[in-house]
């Protein structure tokens, strides 16, 4: 999970991304944006905590089919200045992200979490201190998980991290 040098370039960019990716999902102009949160529910903000807690467990124990289960079809991941659908996240990012996951301890702040209708959005930074494959780890990572709801499932819409040198 380590990512590009301009994390101004990509706050600009992951900013932009929730913008395309919610665009359809915002509040209506008429009604104020305090309104939009009402519907959603402490077993919402659970349910979509428990999507999140379970990828990143499935990655730290290696398990790719529980990691996939809660990615949408249509997923997109943005890291380091890239795009990748979720075959090519699965086939080329995800065998690397659970190598790490393996070897690194993070200690994750908590979730927060916004939930507008059927969408979501999830925000945290996890602190990464130690060894991956003998060379030292020192990085904050931030996280920003776009999760949607279908026939009253929540699934990974898309993620994007970020991270700096500590």
């Amino acid at each position: 999970m380590l990512v590009g040098l301009r994390p101004g370039l990509a706050r600009l960019g992951a900013s932009l991304g929730v913008c395309l990716l919610l665009e359809g999902c915002s509040a209506p102009a008429d009604k104020p944006t305090a309104q939009a949160h009402t519907t959603a529910t402490p077993a919402d903000e659970h349910d979509v905590t428990a999507v999140l807690e379970t990828f990143y467990a499935a990655m730290k124990t290696g398990d790719t089919a529980a990691a996939m289960q809660q990615i949408a079809p249509d997923a997109v991941f943005v890291e380091s200045g890239k795009l990748e659908t979720r075959a090519e996240y699965e086939a080329n990012h995800l065998p690397l992200d659970i190598a790490f996951e393996k070897q690194v301890t993070g200690k994750r702040g908590p979730w927060r979490i916004t939930i507008q209708g059927d969408a979501a959005w999830v925000i945290a930074t996890t602190e990464f201190d130690g060894t991956f494959d003998g060379g030292p780890v020192n990085f904050v990572s931030a996280q920003l998980a776009v999760l949607t709801r279908n026939e009253g499932n929540w699934r990974i819409r898309s993620i994007h991290w970020s991270s700096r040198r500590r």
